[in-house]
């Protein structure tokens, strides 16, 4: 691993600082004022909660848990302290405040916040043996990373608002390599072997405590889907009537389909005959070549009626870094760091695009789309490596959700940045929680 020296790491952290804080906010301008106390996604917290939880978030990790520096307003730090991730609608009521700060309150809070980070950033030890939470600089990279993952979040949210309420820019369009045809039903099979999970802890500079400890399984033999599966596939299942198959479903899966009235996935929209996507910037003709994005319960339905599976997260770990030479890189293809031609990550585009539309990105083994285009499910349920121990400047981010209730997403999606597609990086949601950038693929035990 490339070290860098104190003075590096510290302008490294403050210029990421400023880039996260000025991307936080151009995001927050594409809110107009009449919806900021808007919640799209009902599960969570309105707009203006994201505002103030990321200078808030700052204060609380960086210099209380980091430095044992005094906040700057105590009751905003705890008004934003920690969003939410409840099971209903009714328990998100019940969480929510009645009476949020006005809208240029919170940004005065995130100025003051801001001008304390620098300066801790700028003056305070990056390593301090006497502070857990400081150790290798844990809390200064957890704020760094912790911005980043919310980017992401505050995406899904503006995602789910109308887009006549939206104030954002078109981005340049990315466009797959002209005449490709490939085989959407094509597979690729990959011999028994040994994958590595997880992070060395003094071979990273900053990992979540769930990516820790590093360990090797033994991986089966396993048939995989060279590309995710598309709209199109889906609509077969759609039409051939697997939304009231009720063999095809898991118990909670079939008890969140009958209460919530789902008969497509959330990103669909039924119009006439037909159907249609929602896209960021509004609705648009179903993309049957782009990857669906659903929920883990309805790609396991697909996975059944298809008579296969979702893949664990030891298999795509040993699809996505394994080689047929036995050893494993450092992405799906290859050491070099992740590039905009390597998939659809780092905000090149709003949506998906076709699968396949990166093929420097394949696997040592022809599987493409490992990371970018949309989460991909696994059937592992989010559960603690061997040696994992909660991390001191977050000891709640992982521990309340090994509840069995929550599963493994892996790769990234077009909102994630390049900076967290690294192998080791975690993602999890509940299983029937349709907002999230999600797709996957199948497999089959050989």
């Amino acid at each position: 691993m490339t070290t860098m020296n104190e003075q590096q790491t510290r302008d490294f952290l403050l210029e990421s600082f400023e880039k996260n804080r000025q991307h936080s906010r151009d995001l927050f301008a594409m809110i107009p004022d009449a919806s900021y106390y808007e919640r799209p996604i009902p599960l969570r917290h309105p707009f203006a909660f994201y505002e103030g939880h990321f200078p808030a978030f700052n204060i609380n990790t960086l210099a209380k848990k980091g430095h044992g520096v005094a906040g700057i307003d105590e009751a905003y730090e705890e008004l934003f302290e920690r969003g939410i991730d409840p099971e209903d609608e009714r328990e998100a009521d019940g969480a929510t405040i009645s009476r949020w700060p006005t809208r240029e309150q919170i940004a005065s809070f995130g100025r003051r916040s801001d001008e304390l980070i620098r300066t801790l950033l700028r003056e305070a030890p990056l390593d301090r043996p006497d502070r857990p939470a400081m150790n290798r600089g844990e809390a200064a990279w957890n704020i760094f990373e912790h911005e980043l993952m919310h980017h992401e979040t505050l995406l899904y949210i503006f995602h789910a608002l109308d887009p006549a309420k939206k104030q954002m820019p078109e981005l340049a369009p990315v466009r797959p390599p002209a005449g490709r045809a490939i085989d959407h039903r094509a597979r690729v099979f990959v011999p028994a072997g040994t994958a590595t999970l997880g992070a060395d802890r003094e071979a990273i500079r900053f990992g979540w405590d769930n990516e820790f400890d590093r360990h090797e399984v033994e991986v089966g033999a396993f048939e995989i889907d060279v590309y995710d599966v598309t709209n199109g596939e889906y609509l077969d299942f759609v039409e051939a009537g697997g939304y009231r198959n009720r063999e095809l479903w898991t118990d909670e899966g079939w008890e969140w389909l009958d209460a919530a009235g789902v008969s497509a996935p959330h990103f669909w929209l039924k119009e006439g005959d037909g159907w249609k996507w929602r896209a960021m910037l509004g609705t648009v003709e179903l993309p049957l070549d782009g990857p669906v994005w659903v929920t883990h319960a309805e790609a396991t339905a697909y996975a059944r009626w298809k008579n296969r599976r979702l893949m664990t997260e030891a298999e795509y770990h040993r699809a996505a870094f394994g080689t047929p030479q036995g050893d494993e890189r450092q992405h799906p293809w290859g050491d070099e760091p992740a590039a905009p031609q390597h998939g659809n990550f780092g905000l090149q585009s709003w949506d998906p695009l076709p699968v396949g539309s990166f093929p420097a990105g394949r696997s040592a083994w022809g599987v493409e789309d490992l990371a970018g285009n949309g989460w991909e499910w696994t059937s592992t349920e989010f559960a603690p490596f061997d040696g994992f121990r909660p991390m001191p400047s977050y000891d709640l981010y992982s521990i309340d959700f090994f509840d069995g209730r929550h599963y493994v997403m892996k790769g990234a999606s077009p909102a994630t940045p390049s900076a967290l597609v690294r192998p080791t990086l975690r993602n999890w949601f509940r299983p029937t929680y349709p907002w999230v950038w999600a797709s996957f693929r199948t497999v089959e035990t050989v």
